[in-house]
């Protein structure tokens, strides 16, 4: 009998096939969990860069206007890239290692600013709605703050240095000499009033004490950028605390005379 060929397979039902497979649900639903994955991975490093470089920028600013090393953070609503965006940061927190202030020795700042609008101006970078810091200086950085203050007297008066919190004085003792001071808001800063000065041997007036202090105090607490300026004052146990604020500041180009904010 004559043989009769065997017709080949079609191929056509392949197409079909692939199409079935793109359409199935479990492979549409894996592609947009893929994709959604991909750009939430890009946010948060994103997110994380942008927080890095800005906490580095502002501690880096606060630091070189303070002589100490800082660390800062911005709060964490919302996203900082929105913040970036918009140009306006709503919470940033800045604390100090503590080991000085400017020449003031053992005096640490925690600074919260709030409401940050930046809008680059020939003279500016923009407001500082309102800034709040809070000052501790132990008694012992009071110590060696005074004595590098009053060096023609030194260990003489600030042997030791003890606080008295119940009536607001400090008592700084020596070999031979006493003082004590009471820490009062003057200006925009911070002043050791001289209550009693007890010299036993020494010449030095009491009056060329104080305004050494004055001058010292003066270019430690009164000579802050955007207007920062001293609220009140109060001693503790273990040393003073004091609160510094200023609102509606405007941030400084970062010129010559205002260097440290150049990098923001």
């Amino acid at each position: 009998p004559p043989t009769q060929s065997l017709a080949a397979p079609s191929e056509e039902p392949a197409p079909a096939t692939k199409k079935k497979r793109l359409r199935d649900p479990l492979a549409i639903v894996l592609i947009c969990v893929i994709v959604v994955s991909l750009l939430i991975a890009s946010l948060i490093g994103g997110e994380l860069y942008a927080r890095h470089v800005a906490n580095n920028k502002v501690a880096q600013a606060v630091a070189c206007e303070v002589q100490d090393q800082a660390t800062a953070s911005f709060g964490v609503a919302p996203l900082l890239l929105w913040q970036l965006a918009t140009k306006h940061f709503t919470n940033i927190s800045v604390s100090t290692a503590g080991n000085q202030i400017r020449d003031a020795k053992a005096m640490k700042i925690d600074i919260s600013i709030k409401d940050v609008k930046l809008d680059k101006t020939a003279n500016s970078k923009g407001t500082i709605g309102a800034l709040d810091a809070t000052i501790t200086w132990t008694s012992d950085g009071i110590k060696q703050s005074v004595q590098n203050a009053i060096p023609v007297l030194g260990p003489f008066v600030t042997n030791s240095v003890t606080t008295h919190p119940s009536d607001g004085t400090i008592e700084l003792k020596g070999m031979l000499d006493n003082i004590t001071t009471k820490p009062v808001v003057s200006g925009n800063g911070i002043q050791l009033q001289i209550q009693s000065f007890n010299a036993l041997g020494f010449t030095m007036p009491r009056e060329s004490v104080q305004s050494t202090l004055d001058s010292y105090t003066q270019k430690l607490t009164a000579n802050y950028p955007l207007g920062i300026h001293a609220d009140s004052v109060q001693v503790t146990d273990s040393g003073v605390t004091s609160h510094f604020s200023t609102r509606n500041a405007t941030i400084p180009a970062g010129d010559n005379n205002d260097s440290c904010f150049a990098n923001l």
